[in-house]
């Protein structure tokens, strides 16, 4: 079982993509396995050949470190290893309970050490050892449910990502449809062509009607984001500095450039927000910075880019792929670079260096229309994240040679949450200066 996220301690196998005695090129995808973040798919990076699966579709809390399939060269004889068992691969160690907690505080931070994704824990040395002869042993039942666990793809429906999201967007409950794609798969047209069941007789006549509701699993990624907010809560002495940004001026030069640009690029609002922050973290680093506990010594550190993460719904929850380097980017290529991980996050196609890490998180939810303003919680062991609300129109006072009259102001209302124990109150409104400053003048933003 493949380590694909650092605070990953045990994963669940989804569906195998090969089967035994099919041939494996890098880059091909072996298996889905859910992990403590999502639903991944795990490609492996070898040439050789499938000989056996020992760990099958629908085991729950595989470890990481056991095998789970065993590897053979291109050419070798696959028959041998029919009856090789987990036993005849070593064995397999239990899951631990509970990720140590320096790692959960530490989570959105990649290891230091190189990747731990690479196939290192699929037996590949097996073709070398010969399979014992005896006869395999009969398949064990799980000890905590009974009977056979259901797949990953079971637990929670197989629907495209398109699928998901008109789901929810129209209400309709993935479970009541079965999917007309391959594998069962639940596609567009399938949520397009779902008609609702007939209402039931109601009941008789002043008989208390029962509570409906409906209890949904939580998936791991969903305990993850629980326990990460719970424990940032907990662990983040929490502020909040708010301000109202005029962008006006900024509307302005959006229009300007994007005028300008001949189809090349279409910046948004978020693009010039994301820039503008990166140039206030530049400005007061001791935003851009971190919490952190090495070797038994508590140390601040103040990171020399500026890594932005940005908040992302997804049908699955909250996704924060990273724009690394925005100091350094110009507006087209982080306008670029934020519509291909959005895209690539509500497809589950990213990888976890692409959303482990960052220096500051921006969310913004301008797009709806309702929200005024909010607070966002911290995603440690970031020390600040902005909250941005939604732009509308504001009637200011203005001079004219024939006195005070009124004019329209486009204005946004910004939070930024900073964490005490890195970021004093005094240095958290400095940040907010400044963030106030390049947004109000956006010309700052080219130089």
């Amino acid at each position: 079982m493949p380590a694909l996220s650092p605070t990953m301690t045990a994963g669940n196998i989804g569906t195998w993509q090969k089967k035994a005695g099919d041939t494996i090129a890098p880059g091909d995808v072996l298996v889905e396995i859910e992990t403590d973040k999502a639903q991944m798919d795990f490609e492996f990076q070898e040439d050789g050949v499938l000989a056996k699966i020992l760990k099958e579709a629908g085991e729950k809390d595989v470890a990481v470190g056991n095998p789970i399939a065993v590897m053979i060269e291109e050419g070798a004889d696959v028959a041998p290893f029919e009856s090789f068992t987990l036993e005849d691969a070593g064995g397999e160690k239990a899951a631990p309970k509970e990720a140590p907690k320096e790692e959960a505080v530490e989570s959105s931070e990649p290891p230091d050490s190189g990747s731990q994704t690479s196939p290192s824990t699929i037996d590949k040395g097996a073709s070398k050892a010969e399979p014992k002869s005896e006869s395999p042993s009969e398949p064990q039942e799980s000890k905590s449910s009974g009977g056979r666990l259901q797949t990953s793809l079971d637990r929670e429906p197989n629907a495209s990502p398109l699928a998901k999201a008109m789901a929810l967007d129209k209400g309709v409950p993935l479970k009541a449809i079965k999917g007309t794609g391959p594998n069962g798969r639940i596609t567009k047209q399938d949520i397009e062509k779902y008609q609702p069941p007939a209402s039931s007789a109601p009941a008789a006549s002043g008989a208390a009607a029962a509570p409906s509701y409906e209890d949904i699993p939580a998936s791991s990624m969903r305990k993850t984001i629980a326990n990460r907010l719970v424990q940032s809560m907990n662990q983040n002495p929490h502020y909040f500095v708010s301000t109202t940004l005029s962008v006006t001026k900024l509307l302005k030069l959006r229009q300007a450039l994007n005028a300008s640009a001949d189809g090349k690029y279409k910046l948004s609002v978020n693009d010039f927000l994301v820039k503008a922050c990166a140039v206030a973290c530049k400005k007061v680093p001791a935003v851009n910075s971190s919490w952190r506990e090495i070797g038994g010594q508590t140390v601040i550190r103040q990171h020399n880019t500026v890594d932005v993460s940005v908040a992302v719904a997804t049908p699955v929850g909250l996704m924060t792929p990273i724009v690394k380097g925005v100091d350094s980017l110009g507006l087209q290529s982080i306008s670029a670079q934020i519509k291909d991980l959005g895209k690539r996050a509500r497809d589950g196609k990213l990888k976890p260096e692409e959303y482990q890490g960052g220096t500051f998180t921006i969310s913004n939810m301008g797009m709806n229309a309702a929200v005024e303003r909010f607070t966002a919680v911290i995603n440690p062991p970031q020390a600040g994240i902005l909250a941005v609300g939604t732009t509308r129109k504001v009637a200011i006072p203005a001079e004219s040679e024939e006195g005070t009259g009124v004019e329209w102001d486009d204005q946004i209302v910004v939070t930024g949450s900073f964490d005490h124990k890195v970021v004093d109150g005094a240095v958290g409104g400095e940040w907010i200066r400044e963030l106030k400053k390049v947004v109000e003048n956006p010309l700052e933003l080219m130089l």
